[in-house]
């Protein structure tokens, strides 16, 4: 079985990694080199997202549909090469928005289409079979392999970066870019070389409990501590996620720093995320979930007043210790809070919780992101300061962090379960479902 948790984390990595040069070096280089709008660019960031939905349809369609004897495979296969054909695409976009916005406008759709498909293909199809191959006994070891492999890869990929494309240049870009989809590739074939066992049958696997939207919002809304750990993962994803789209172009605003070095902020905050999913492992069972968790929301909000002073100041040396608690705190609150989801269910509605905290992490996304850059040029235009619109979000970031942190107090995982296995509120949950 290890041998096919390394390959799974393979596969996980290779569609993370496509999504560091996009999420990274493209939206600086839009951004700051090229003066492209904030929220014309975070509105392509969040096209995959959209897409999300259809996650639901592929895991059915390949329960029911397998090819050539595989279920998930083929459908993995397919989604890494769009993703691989996405990133290789999206550099094209840097270049023509500098000669004609309208074509590059067309471009990027397609390019942040075809990656957002991909993503959603193959995400679905590896995690259903990570799910199948390893049983209930050893899926905790499955996924900490996958995400510790996972932000090796990302480190990596973001020094691989720094050093392919120093500066900006279209021709220098294209090429990394095409290197990092060719690797993300290579990694992604030998993970899914001989890993799922061939059926001889075609007959469709048994159906799946799934819930709808409306089932999900009734069990959120009728229990009181559901309600409260949805809107808690909103701000905490929110404000964790969409600073991704702006630290680099930041850096770059504030600190004049080069594309060779923000291309490495990626890496810092990743390395130091990775020695808090060490920590928070050693933590696990010795101290009380939400104490780790909150540690790590603490320390993610105070990383982004010191990015907030580091700008004020035009400090860089208080920049990369904000970035680097940014890095840390989001890794132990996003294996905390990860484990703390999972005790936020009952075993007899498994699915339905677990769909509702992925719904939240879904829309947490899109708000985090649309907020990122809206918010971001909104400041701008109001203070004509382009530091002042970073600066401004930050601090939203560290605001929203804070009512996070105030709400985990009040999420008691007893009273929640106690709730959920009521049976009126079962029967209530149904009605307003009907």
């Amino acid at each position: 079985m290890l041998l096919k948790r390394l390959q799974l984390a393979l596969i996980h990595t290779a569609v993370a990694m496509t999504l560091v040069p996009i999420n990274s070096t493209l939206n600086r280089v839009m951004i700051f080199d090229l003066g492209i709008s904030k929220t014309l660019f975070t509105i392509l960031a969040i096209f995959p997202y959209l897409l999300a939905p259809i996650q639901v349809a592929i895991g059915a369609f390949s329960d029911r549909h397998p090819i050539l004897g595989y279920r998930r495979t083929p459908y993995i296969l397919v989604g890494l090469i769009l993703c691989v054909v996405g990133v290789a695409v999206s550099p094209q976009i840097a270049a023509l928005m500098s000669r004609n916005f309208s074509a590059g406008v067309v471009v990027g759709i397609i390019a942040f289409g075809i990656w957002g498909m991909g993503y959603n293909l193959s995400a679905v199809s590896y995690l259903a079979l990570a799910s199948e191959l390893s049983g209930k006994d050893e899926r905790g070891k499955t996924i900490a392999t996958m995400f510790t492999i996972m932000v090796v890869g990302l480190i990596a990929t973001g020094i691989t970066l720094s050093r392919l494309a120093p500066t900006y240049d279209p021709v220098t870009l294209s090429r990394a870019f095409v290197i990092v989809a060719a690797s993300a590739l290579t990694l992604g074939l030998f993970g899914i070389f001989k890993l799922e066992p061939r059926s001889e049958f075609s007959a469709p696997a048994a159906k799946s409990e799934t819930y709808t939207l409306k089932e999900m919002t009734a069990a959120i809304t009728e229990n009181p501590v559901a309600k409260i750990f949805f809107v808690y993962l909103l701000l905490l994803l929110a404000a964790i996620l969409s600073q991704d789209v702006l630290l680099e172009p930041f850096g770059a605003q504030a600190f004049g720093m080069t594309l060779k070095q923000t291309s490495r902020i990626v890496s810092i905050t990743n390395s130091f995320s990775l020695l808090a999913f060490i920590i928070a492992g050693f933590l696990d069972g010795r101290v009380k979930k939400k104490y780790t968790a909150q540690v790590g929301n603490l320390g993610a909000l105070f990383g982004f007043v010191i990015i907030i002073v580091s700008g004020i100041t035009a400090s860089q040396h208080l920049f990369y210790v904000g970035i680097t608690l940014l890095g840390f705190g989001t890794g132990l609150s996003t294996i905390a809070n990860l484990s703390l989801m999972f005790d936020l269910t009952v075993p007899e509605k498994v699915g339905l919780y677990i769909g509702a905290w992925g719904f939240s992490n879904g829309l947490s996304r899109l708000t985090g992101l649309l907020m990122a850059g809206v918010v971001a040029d909104l400041a701008t235009h109001l203070t004509g300061n382009a530091l002042g619109g970073y600066l401004t979000v930050f601090g939203i970031e560290a605001l929203m962090l804070l009512i996070a942190a105030i709400l985990l107090y009040r999420i008691d995982v007893n009273a929640f379960q106690q709730k959920a296995r009521d049976p009126n509120f079962t029967e209530k949950v149904a009605l307003i479902a009907e």
